[in-house]
């Protein structure tokens, strides 16, 4: 069996966990799956895959390996489809970053027509707040919503968003009057403890004041946030399609409404170092027509 072929079967075993189910999705005999592990083994001098009882994990020299490796074998899989169709479907495995509440709100519930049209990807998807670091963890496409940091990123801008300051009618209802920018330091704040003390600029015309939030409770992640604001907690500036769904019914409200604060920014980002993949870069056109949906909405609330 030579290199690639190895290289394949070692994916296929860390993908489906088991030398025997590897070797009936590829069509092979148990010996021969665990002759090409062990032959890369030889090659390389580390072992790749641990063997018990319960099953096969890869060694952490095994998980380097297989990060690298599954990104070879899924490229040239993507390469001899589509040189026999210009319509092939994508296949494999795709891995995608992000962020926890912009996933479940915006981009799972409409994952369905995305996989429908490729029947044969599989998707790992990572929602964390956190920013992800993509080559240590093998994520082939990876969305941000803000401010970019990291200037090692390949990175494409997909659209903005816009800011608003939330709350529920009710919370309002029992705090003080909130008619201009300086009055969100007499009320409770619900914020990101990374933007503690950040001082938002608000615009109204060719007036501009800028505000800092008092902060009664400081989460890490937006989640909390959002339950936080719906428990009546507090107010809190944060991207509208973070409220979407409550904007549309009512639940949550947009204060100082003819002030306006800079958009938040939504971006696709990628691996450096290697060239992007098909399947990164399909779902990033996906995410994309996401965003426009979600910026002509947002203009027709406002």
């Amino acid at each position: 069996m030579d290199r690639f072929q190895a290289m394949t079967v070692f994916v296929r075993v860390v993908e489906s966990g088991s030398f025997s189910a590897a070797a009936r999705l590829m069509h092979l005999g148990q010996p021969a799956v665990s002759k090409a592990v062990a032959q890369l083994e030889r090659q390389l001098g580390v072992q790749l895959l641990l063997r018990s009882a319960h099953g096969l994990t890869p060694t952490d020299a095994g998980q380097r390996y297989f990060e690298r490796v599954a990104r070879i074998v899924s490229d040239a899989e993507e390469a001899d489809a589509a040189a026999r169709d210009s319509t092939f479907s994508l296949q494999g495995r795709l891995r995608v970053a992000i962020p926890t509440t912009f996933g479940r709100i915006q981009i799972v519930p409409r994952l369905g027509e995305f996989l429908k049209k490729h029947p044969r990807l599989q998707m790992d998807i990572e929602l964390d707040d956190r920013r992800v670091d993509l080559m240590a963890e093998g994520i082939d496409v990876a969305i941000r919503v803000g401010p970019l940091n990291d200037s090692t990123m390949i990175a494409k801008r997909l659209g903005s968003g816009k800011r608003s300051v939330i709350a529920t009618p009710r919370y309002l209802g029992t705090s003080l009057p909130l008619e201009t920018p300086e009055d969100l330091t007499l009320h409770q704040a619900v914020t990101y403890a990374r933007d503690n003390g950040v001082r938002y600029k608000f615009r109204q015309q060719e007036r501009e004041m800028s505000a800092v939030l008092s902060p009664r409770l400081n989460l890490s992640a937006a989640e909390g946030i959002r339950a936080a604001v719906l428990a009546d907690l507090g107010l809190t500036i944060a991207a509208d399609l973070m409220f979407q769904s409550e904007l549309e019914r009512g639940t949550v409200v947009r204060c100082l409404a003819d002030w306006s604060l800079p958009p938040v920014d939504l971006w696709v980002v990628y691996p450096s170092g290697r060239l992007t993949n098909a399947k990164a870069r399909a779902f990033s056109d996906f995410v994309a027509g996401v965003v426009g949906e979600l910026e002509t909405v947002s203009r027709s609330m406002c």
